[in-house]
């Protein structure tokens, strides 16, 4: 069994522990592995509920990505503003330190339908790491807390720790003719997204577009149909209030968070 403890966020480092014993008695398996937090992001997403299912389904929405101090280095990121986009290494930080299961239920599948972990993008691994393409819109290196990039279509909550970025190459990390196994196509299960007048306005226009399209995403879990459930998601210091019924949601109420 595979054991992870790992440090909060305004810690430096976070130490994966492995099994003390395995099959070829390799005592190199026995030492723990030290993975460095270099840096954690700053989106719109103060809570779980509403962050897009993957990386790149909403272009629109903007983070930042700011780095501990001893990695602030200009140097380390010289000729990354070339690419477009870039691979993020983080940390599942609601999830560290949870129990895994051989099984989950994803919630697109309806949420009663049991896949191999390992077949799924679960939180509830026995490593809780993510991988996630986002897009590179520019390499901001003078700025007092050091260079921070900025980037778009991340699916990341506020403050989720980092543990490397990389490059992304079109020539070899895209796949367009891969398999997509049993996950749902890209526009399957959107709704049309309906924001009367008197709630639009209380929403700043730089957040209209990336909230309308989140939105359209259907955040629910996939086993919720009560067109009379009101539901409410935290996005940009908003709290959102919608019910969807059928193909159609509406936005009923728009208040800033507390």
């Amino acid at each position: 069994m595979l054991l992870a403890f790992w440090t909060e966020l305004s810690g430096k480092e976070t130490t994966m522990l492995k099994s003390p014993s395995s099959a070829s008695g390799n005592p190199s398996l026995e030492e723990p592995v030290t993975m460095r937090i270099i840096a954690h992001i700053e989106s719109d997403f103060k809570e779980k509920f509403g962050i897009p299912r993957q990386s790149g389904l909403v272009d629109s929405l903007k983070a930042r990505i700011v780095f501990q101090p001893e990695y602030r280095d200009p140097l380390a990121f010289r000729g990354l503003e070339s690419y477009s986009h870039i691979w993020i290494l983080w940390q599942f930080s609601k999830a560290a330190g949870a129990p895994w299961s051989p099984t989950v239920r994803p919630p697109r599948l309806g949420g009663n339908t049991r896949m191999g972990v390992f077949a799924t993008r679960s939180p509830f691994r026995p490593n809780s790491i993510g991988l996630s393409a986002v897009g590179l819109e520019r390499v901001e290196l003078q700025s007092p807390r050091g260079p921070i990039l900025h980037v778009t279509g991340a699916d990341l909550l506020d403050g989720t720790p980092i543990f490397d970025i990389k490059p992304y190459l079109p020539y070899t990390d895209a796949y367009p003719q891969a398999s997509p196994g049993f996950s749902l196509p890209r526009d399957q299960g959107k709704v049309q997204v309906v924001i009367p007048p008197q709630w639009l306005e209380r929403i700043p226009q730089a957040l209209q577009r990336p909230l309308e399209e989140v939105l359209a995403e259907d955040p629910r879990p996939g086993y919720q149909h009560d067109p009379q459930r009101v539901y409410k998601m935290a996005f940009g210091g908003l709290q959102v209030h919608f019910t969807v019924d059928g193909e159609t949601l509406t936005v009923c109420r728009v208040e800033e968070s507390l």
